[in-house]
C-alpha cells in the first residue's frame, strides 16, 4: 500500500496542481461574478418599484430551490440549446456553444450571487436609517448616499460572511467536473480509473482541497478577527 500511494503521488500530482489554476480561476471569477450580481440583486430588492422587486423574488426562488449542480448542467448543455432554437425561429442558424470553464463559472458566480445578496440587502437594512436622510440632507443623491455612507458602514458585517462563501465555492468547483471542466475531481476519476488506484487518488484529492480550504478558513476567521477588534 504505501508503494501505491508513492506511485499514486509520482503520476498524480503534478497533475493536480495543473488543476490548482482551474479551480483557482473558477473560484476568483465566480466570486467576482457573485459579489456583482448579489450587490445588484440587493440594491433591485430595495427599489420601490414592485416589478422589480417581484421578479427579484421570483429568481431567487428558482435559484435557491434548484441545486448548484443542476444549474451548471443547464447553463452547459441546455442554454446552448435554447439560444440557438430562439435564433431559429428568427431565421438565423446558430451553433452556439458555451465553454465548459465558462459555464462553470456563470453557475457558481449566479448561485452564489443569488446567496450573497441576502447577506448584502440585510447588512444595507441594518445601517441606520438617519445616516442615509443626513446625506440626502447634505445633498448626496440616493446612489451616492448608499456607495458611500451606508454600503461602507455595512462592509464590516458583510465581509465574514462573503468570506465564508467564498471558501465554499472553493469546495462546490469539485461539481464542474460533471460539466467537463478539467479540475481536480475530473483529473482523479480519469486517473483513477486508469490506474485503478483509487483509495489513494481520492486521498490526494481531499488532501488538495484540505491544503487549499483550511489556510483560506483561516484567514477568513483571522479578518473576522480583526474586524470585531476595531
Amino acid at each position: 500500500m504505501p508503494l501505491h500511494f508513492a506511485k499514486a503521488a509520482d503520476l498524480l500530482i503534478p497533475s493536480l496542481l495543473h488543476g490548482f489554476g482551474v479551480v483557482i480561476q473558477a473560484t476568483i471569477l465566480g466570486f467576482i461574478l457573485a459579489t456583482f450580481i448579489g450587490l445588484i440583486i440587493a440594491i433591485g430588492r430595495l427599489s420601490s418599484i414592485k416589478i422589480i422587486r417581484g421578479f427579484l423574488y421570483l429568481l431567487l426562488e428558482l435559484i435557491r430551490g434548484t441545486p448548484l449542480l443542476v444549474q451548471l448542467v443547464y447553463i452547459y448543455y441546455v442554454v446552448p440549446l435554447l439560444l440557438n432554437l430562439i435564433a431559429g425561429l428568427f431565421g438565423y442558424k446558430t451553433d452556439v456553444q458555451i465553454a465548459s470553464l465558462t459555464a462553470g463559472i456563470l453557475g457558481l458566480g449566479i448561485n452564489y450571487g443569488c446567496y450573497m445578496s441576502e447577506v448584502i440587502r440585510a447588512a444595507i437594512v441594518a445601517v441606520d436609517p438617519g445616516q442615509t436622510e443626513a446625506a440626502l440632507a447634505l445633498g448626496f443623491g440616493k446612489y451616492q448616499a448608499l456607495f458611500r455612507i451606508v454600503m461602507p458602514q455595512a462592509l464590516r458585517s458583510i465581509i465574514p460572511s462573503l468570506g465564508n462563501y467564498l471558501v465554499m465555492m472553493v469546495k462546490d468547483t469539485s461539481l464542474l467536473a460533471y460539466v467537463a471542466v478539467n479540475e481536480l475531481l475530473l483529473r482523479t476519476q480519469t486517473f483513477a480509473s486508469q490506474t485503478f488506484l483509487t483509495i489513494e487518488s481520492y486521498t490526494f484529492l481531499a488532501l488538495a482541497y484540505l491544503i487549499i480550504s483550511v489556510p483560506l478558513s483561516h484567514l477568513v476567521a483571522f479578518v473576522e478577527h480583526r474586524l470585531k477588534t476595531k
